[in-house]
């Protein structure tokens, strides 16, 4: 099943939209947070016909299992050039995810360029180390997309921590699947916690909140990204995020916090 297809909607009413979590696309199983994002941002671009979450913030409420689901959209203003709603995801007892995204079109954005950052240097993809899933770790979301690490921040598998909260890798859906500016809200997400870097004793990070935005419609190829952390502090850290794509362009940026399991 392509990513497209697992994250589907469709509509019941003006306002709702039903939708399917599906198997494998979890950690630890509870579906991935840029997943279930894509599922919100989706349902808003439908409810506002517009095509691009030029920025999305979700807030992560219940762990999201495979099976039905429903989507609650509200418009909160339609603007010009950008539409703004709230989308909340439900699994018929409980809230799993609430949103608030603004819509647009990337290609209508004009202005002055300055980029005072560059890409992250990264070998060739066949030479990072690709992520493949297994039955215990990595877990099954890995086998949805593909990921090839950096060698000198991936050998925490190996019990060797870099010391350095940072990931940095290639990332692209399987099957040539093409990207869209909805597929980089899975790209924010799709990457193993910063802090397994860290060389602190830590399992995985369950996210409280991810805010993505969107700069450029991708073009096909590999895209570039790079994660790090400065502060782990009071059981929580902040993960910063930017995605660049085959040809050097900036596509997304994104900012995670997430909770540091206790003990």
């Amino acid at each position: 099943m392509s990513f497209a297809e697992a994250t589907a909607v469709s509509r019941i009413d003006d306002d709702r939209f039903r939708a399917e979590i599906h198997p494998g696309w979890d950690i630890a199983d509870n579906a991935n947070g840029g997943y279930l994002l894509t599922m919100a941002a989706r349902a808003i671009a439908q409810r506002c016909g517009r095509p691009d979450p030029i920025t999305t913030t979700a807030h992560y409420l219940s762990p999201g299992k495979p099976g039905p689901v429903e989507i609650t959209t509200k418009v909160v203003k339609q603007g010009r050039r950008l539409a703004t709603a709230t989308a909340t995801i439900s699994d018929g007892e409980r809230p799993i995810l609430t949103a608030l995204a603004a819509l647009g079109d990337v290609g209508d954005g004009e202005g002055p360029l300055r980029i005072d950052a560059s890409m992250p240097d990264l070998p060739a993809p066949e030479d990072c180390e690709p992520i493949e899933p297994t039955d215990t770790f990595p877990p099954p979301f890995m086998g949805r997309v593909e990921l090839r690490l950096h060698p000198d921040d991936a050998r925490f598998g190996l019990g060797e921590p870099s010391g350095t909260p940072r990931v940095r890798g290639w990332f692209r859906l399987r099957d040539d699947e093409p990207m869209d500016t909805m597929a980089l809200l899975i790209a924010t997400d799709a990457f193993p916690p910063t802090i397994f870097n860290a060389d602190l004793p830590v399992a995985w990070t369950p996210t409280v909140e991810l805010t993505a935005h969107v700069r450029a419609r991708p073009t096909p190829g590999w895209l570039r990204c790079a994660f790090t952390t400065r502060f782990i502090t009071g059981g929580f850290l902040e993960e910063d995020g930017e995605i660049w794509d085959s040809i050097g362009r900036l596509v997304a940026q994104s900012r995670q916090l997430a909770l540091v399991p206790r003990g």
